[in-house]
Formats: C-alpha cells, sequence, structure tokens
C-alpha cells in the first residue's frame, strides 16, 4: 500500500496493537538463553566453541505454535520429540535490544529448545524498513545439548509453585506493573499521540475472586 496512506503513525499503530494482543491478551512466554560471545572460548582452528557458556535467560511475551508431538524410533527404541514456533513482534524485539541467532535456545514449559530458525516475516504493508513478526522455530534439545533450571509455567502435573501460572498482569505501556519491569514500550504513547491509560494494568488473580475458586479478572475499578 503507498506510503501516502499508510505513514509513521499508521506503523507505530499497527506495532501497537500487535503488543497489545501479545501483551496484555495473550501472556504466553518462552525463556530466551542466549550463547555469550564473551565468556565462551572459541576453538583457533575450526572456530566452534565446544564448550558454550549462556547469558541469564530473557523473559520474552510471544504467540507460541506448539506442534503435535512426533515418536521417532532408532537403535535405541523410540523417543518423544517436539518442534515449536514462537511469533515475536519485532519492535519489541528492537525496543530491548536483542538479537535472536541460530543456536541459541529457549525454554516453553519444562522443554528445552534449539533455535534452527529466526528470520523476520513479511513486512507491514511492503514498507521494507517494517517487520510485523519474528518467528522463531525450535527443535527439542537433548539432554546433553542443553539443561538449566526450568522456568514455569510447566505443567499441573508438578507441585511446584510456578508450575501453574495463577496471576497474570497487563503491561499496557506502562514501564512497570505489579510484577516488576516490564520493557515494554509503546509507540503512540511515547511520541503523545495518545495518553498514558488512565487505569493501571489489569490482572487475573485471585485478587478477582470472591469464591476462593481459583483466579479471575481482576481491577482496581470493580
Amino acid at each position: 500500500m503507498a506510503r501516502l496512506f499508510i505513514t509513521p503513525r499508521e506503523i507505530d499503530f499497527i506495532n501497537d496493537i500487535a503488543k497489545e494482543v501479545i501483551k496484555d491478551v495473550v501472556g504466553q512466554k518462552i525463556y530466551l538463553f542466549q550463547i555469550s560471545e564473551i565468556k565462551s572460548k572459541v576453538h583457533d582452528i575450526y572456530e566452534e566453541s565446544p564448550d558454550k557458556v549462556f547469558e541469564s535467560p530473557i523473559e520474552l511475551d510471544c504467540l507460541v505454535k506448539y506442534n503435535e508431538q512426533e515418536i521417532r524410533t532408532n537403535r535405541f527404541g523410540s523417543e518423544e520429540y517436539y518442534t515449536i514456533e514462537a511469533y515475536i513482534q519485532s519492535r519489541d524485539i528492537l525496543d530491548k535490544g536483542i538479537e535472536i541467532l541460530e543456536g541459541d535456545f529457549f525454554s516453553y514449559g519444562s522443554t528445552f529448545f534449539e533455535v534452527i530458525k529466526a528470520p523476520l516475516s513479511n513486512t507491514i504493508f511492503g514498507q521494507i524498513e517494517h517487520k510485523r513478526f519474528i518467528t522463531i522455530s525450535g527443535r527439542q534439545a537433548r539432554k546433553d545439548q542443553f539443561l538449566s533450571k526450568v522456568f514455569g509455567p510447566t505443567s499441573e502435573e508438578f507441585n511446584d509453585n510456578d508450575a501453574i501460572q495463577e496471576t497474570f498482569v497487563q503491561q499496557r505501556g506502562f514501564k512497570t506493573n505489579r510484577l516488576g519491569a516490564t520493557g515494554d514500550v509503546r509507540d503512540l504513547q511515547k511520541n503523545g499521540v495518545l495518553d498514558i491509560p488512565i487505569s493501571g494494568p489489569k490482572e487475573v488473580s485471585s485478587k478477582g475472586d470472591d469464591t476462593n475458586s481459583g483466579s479471575s479478572f481482576y481491577s482496581d475499578d470493580d
């Protein structure tokens, strides 16, 4: 579409709407483990790092496509195998100064995945400098490839405190919410086109449940 009709303000609006859906409605997340180029020693001849050192995990808001489990059979028997795709809003990655590379690892639930592809998706209305999402394709990592502490939520079959996520707090462009720093930026707010929401981030938690039967929507306005 012509740039006459899709101006930078419209681009900001499209990005902000995508962030709103991912961060304030969907609420899915992965934990990214990036290879430390400084801490990992590279072989002088092969220019590879046999013993990789990873940075602390980064929590990323995303939309996850969890593919159906595959069963693979080899000479040692059968094994379960998962693949996954995670869609991350591209400007959100730029805001946070994060570059996702092949060979990085991430977790979703109790499973760790190796990043095998992380391409940018199609452009926004044909404007080459603006992309919609980064699509991370991951394949399940072997235990000898990568092992780390598991970050929840994981599964209701476990009894860890964070196995089931009972609290979800929106971000809505605020630098912090009840859970801490968000790193969230909404460009229309930043550029003064829209005001900061009068009411703060809403949440799904036990605060909204008067029957003690579980988490429910909570708003200070209620």
